[in-house]
Parts: C-alpha cells; structure tokens; sequence
C-alpha cells in the first residue's frame, strides 16, 4: 500500500496576535451531527507553563475552515492534550490532565520563568488540589453546552472510544502525580452519569526481564470485538521512543503481552483508526531528523503493519507529533498533528489530507 498527499500541510490553529500562542497535542473527531472537531491544550507560554486550556474548534466544510478556539477545561492548573470522544445520539466527551504547582515550578522555560512563577504564587493549595488530576466533561448536543468536570482515574492523549454496543471505554495510564506505576495501563468504562468503573489493566512492556516504561495508549475495536491498543514506550539508553501493540478478545479485561511494532527510535504516541476500505491507520510522532508524522497500514486487522509511511518530515525540533485522523466523507485522510513550522516559531496545530493507495 502507498499513501498520496491531497493537499498542502496547513495550519488550522494558531494565535499569532498572541502572547500566549503555543498549540499542542490535539485529536480529531467526527461529532455525531456531521462536524469535524479538533481539540488541542491551547494558549501556552511553552510546552509547560500554567496557562494552558483544553480547547475545541469545529469544521463544517469538511476540514477547510475551522471555527476559532474554544476553551472548554481551563482549570487553574495547565490544563494538557485534550482527547475527544463522540458518543450516543449526540454525544462529546472532551478529555484533560494537568500537572502539580511543584511540578510547573520545576519545568517552566527560563524565558518565561518569572511570568510563570508570579502566575503560580496565586494558585492557592486548596484550589490545586481541587484542580488537580485527570479530568472530562460531556456534552449531549454536540459540544453545543458542556457539563462539569468529571475526575477520572486514568489519562491518555486522544481520550476514550465508543464501542459498536454503545460502552465508552478509556483506555489510559493511571494518573499519579509520583510518576510512573506498574500496570499503569489500564482500562475503564465511563457512565452516561460520568461515573467510571474498571474493566482491566495491561502488563507492562518486558526486554530482557526488564519493565519497559508505558505512557499515553489508544485503542480501536474492531468488527468482531477484538481491542487493539497501541502504547508508547518510553525509557532506557539508548532511549526508546517506540509503540507497542496489545490486544483483547474479552471486551478488554485481558490482554496479551505488549510487543513491539517499531524500531527503538520508531515513534510514539499512535491513534489508530479503521477507514472504511478494512484498512487500519496509526499515526506517531517521530522524533528523530528528519522529524514529522509517520504512518503504520494494516489490511489484515493488525495481525501485520506496513511502517514507517512517512506523511510529514518538515518539522523544526523533536517538540512535534501527537497525530490523530479522520475520514472525510470522500473517503479521503485528514490527520492533525502539532509542529513548530521553524525553529524561532510557536507550536501550531497543522492537518495534512491524503488518501491510502491500494
């Protein structure tokens, strides 16, 4: 299988009038009346800094023009990635996490280091700790209204899925403020009440009787109920920075081990979607020169995948990717991803349409 571009790299939201005009880590989705949404976290100084809101734009037209930028989770803390999930008859979860005061302290840039620290000054402990964590909110009119924000256990990128029986599945690291935790891939089934309940966790990833460090998973169903999961993996010199696959034939209470899909420097986090010709798509950020947006097909349901499709190679630094896909009712791609367009330039949310050859 080939891929062609069908159209040039854009970029679909950016604030360049602002001072606060770094974009980030979005996902793509089509809301149950027809849109596209795009969310991102928004707003930024930098890739940490305590500004940052989970915001939600809308295209109407298929991907050309986009509203401008909702914030729809703006805590008191940095509010980072935002996932999306379309559910129901008119269904969106928008998705969030946030790190500690502590933690923002110790990561702001030094450009913007007193900016940060006078911001931060005023977070009282009583209003982080309320703020603190991973967190949602629903909306039953397409994003129209939203509710409260719901605390969840778990966080990942591009949030939940909807399954062919109408469950809305998360699957997510749990959130520790500690740092990473054995069988932190875990997942949980989110109620129409914003309750959550467990379903099951993922080993982590071993090499050579060692724990492999795993972050930021996303998962398809396929038709016949089988879960696939693509899981980042993070650690190690030389580093890897690579994705893993794990699967359930149980509605997601077991899984098999993790193995992996790339080479140690392969790429991660990856969304996967099903395109309407059988054709499974994950796409990664690939963090090495040249850096940009990587693509994995499937056509037997990820038993294998052709790799290293490259669909972006243009960007500045290694501070990119975080892709996510769409199909467009022509049955052509529309994958977004961030990506600072040189090196002087803030991190703007850019899309790149194309199609799969067959």
């Amino acid at each position: 299988m080939n891929i062609k571009k069908t159209s040039e790299t854009k970029t679909i939201i950016s604030a360049p009038e602002s001072h606060r005009n770094y974009f980030g880590w979005p996902t793509i989705e089509r809301t149950k009346d027809g849109r596209i949404a795009v969310a991102c976290s928004g707003f930024r100084l930098e890739h940490i800094c305590p500004f940052g809101k989970a915001i939600i734009c809308y295209s109407s037209d298929e991907g050309k023009t986009f509203t401008a930028p909702e914030a729809v989770i703006d805590t008191v803390l940095d509010d980072r990635d935002a996932g999306l999930c379309a559910f129901g008859e008119s269904g969106l979860i928008i998705t969030s996490f946030n790190n500690s005061v502590e933690f923002q302290r110790k990561c702001c840039c030094r450009e913007h280091l007193q900016e940060c620290y006078d911001y931060l000054d005023t977070v009282t402990p009583e209003a982080e700790k309320e703020a603190l964590g991973s967190g949602f909110r629903m909306s039953f009119d397409n994003g129209k209204t939203w509710g409260k924000i719901f605390r969840s256990p778990v966080t990942s990128p591009h949030g939940p899925i909807e399954t062919k029986d109408g469950r809305i599945l998360w699957m997510g690291v749990a959130f520790s403020s500690e740092g990473n935790i054995k069988n932190a891939v875990q997942l949980w089934e989110i109620h129409k009440d914003g309750t959550m309940d467990f379903v099951g966790s993922i080993e982590n990833a071993m090499e050579n009787g060692i724990s492999l460090n795993s972050y930021e998973p996303y998962m398809i169903e396929l038709d016949d109920g089988t879960l696939i999961c693509h899981i980042r993996i993070e650690c190690g010199e030389p580093r890897y920075f690579t994705t893993f696959q794990s699967e359930s034939f149980d509605g997601g209470k077991t899984w098999t081990a993790p193995h992996a899909l790339l080479s140690k420097k392969g790429g991660a986090p990856a969304h996967i979607i099903k395109h309407s010709s059988g054709v499974l798509i994950s796409a990664c950020g690939y963090r090495e020169e040249p850096y940009g947006i990587r693509l994995m097909l499937s056509a037997d349901n990820g038993k294998t995948w052709q790799t290293d499709i490259v669909l972006y190679d243009e960007g500045a630094d290694d501070d990119l990717g975080y892709p996510a896909t769409v199909e467009l009712k022509d049955g052509k791609l529309l994958t977004v991803f961030y990506a600072h367009k040189d090196e002087n330039a803030p991190a703007v949310i850019m899309a790149q349409e194309w199609e799969v050859e067959l």
